[in-house]
């Protein structure tokens, strides 16, 4: 998922689009619309992350109903936003895949109304309480496991700079990590396990601007 700020001039919006999100899909209104709701987002992250689940399978993972699980995958669908795996299952154990590619929070139409704007938040507010309690989860199993037994980098830094210095580091960081999803995205075999690889870098709010 890409998101990039509003102060963003235009020409370095372009320029970043066309290099990193050429394929990218840009929601419009309506698909921003159908995800904005909590479990909806945690269906569609599961099948980012874990790839094709079914009804059951999802709810299982999060403490639903298969009818609740399976009344949200229709609606996702609805808006192609996940897709039903014809050649696997039955008529009864339905299988679903979040198809491949970059997803983008930036189209201009769809945040452009207060309704957008309103779905856009839920979206990515659900999303990063997602991912944040997973990066949760995962520093409370450290604490009760061998060093050896986990692979991790969490890596933090303060910094001072100008937009465009921000620009340049935020397309570097983005180069990376769509580098990392082209080459392993498919990747299967011994030992091939999901990562989930996060880039957090933003302006801090200091005491005199928030008081």
């Amino acid at each position: 998922m890409h998101w990039y700020r509003e102060g963003m001039t235009e020409e370095s919006q372009d320029a970043q689009k066309a290099a990193h999100l050429r394929d990218a899909r840009e929601l419009d209104a309506g698909a921003l619309r159908a995800l904005a709701h909590p479990l909806r987002v945690q269906i569609y992250d599961i099948l980012s992350q874990f790839g094709p689940q079914t009804a059951s399978s999802l709810a299982e993972q999060l403490g639903e109903s298969s009818g609740v699980t399976s009344y949200h995958l229709r609606a996702l669908a609805k808006h192609s936003l996940i897709r039903e795996i014809p050649d696997r299952g039955t008529a009864r154990e339905r299988w679903w895949e979040r198809p491949q590619g970059a997803v983008s929070m930036a189209s201009p139409d769809a945040v452009k109304t207060p309704a957008g704007r309103a779905a856009s938040q839920v979206v990515l507010a659900e999303f990063y309480r997602r991912r944040n309690r997973q990066l949760e989860d995962f520093l409370a199993r450290v604490g009760r496991q061998d060093p050896a037994d986990w692979s991790a980098m969490l890596s933090s830094a303060t910094v001072r700079m100008t937009d465009a210095q921000f620009e340049e580091v935020a397309q570097a960081l983005d180069e990376v990590i769509s580098d990392a999803a082209n080459r392993f995205r498919d990747q299967e075999g011994e030992g091939v396990r999901p990562f989930t690889i996060r880039t957090d870098m933003f302006p801090l709010t200091d005491h005199e601007e928030s008081s």
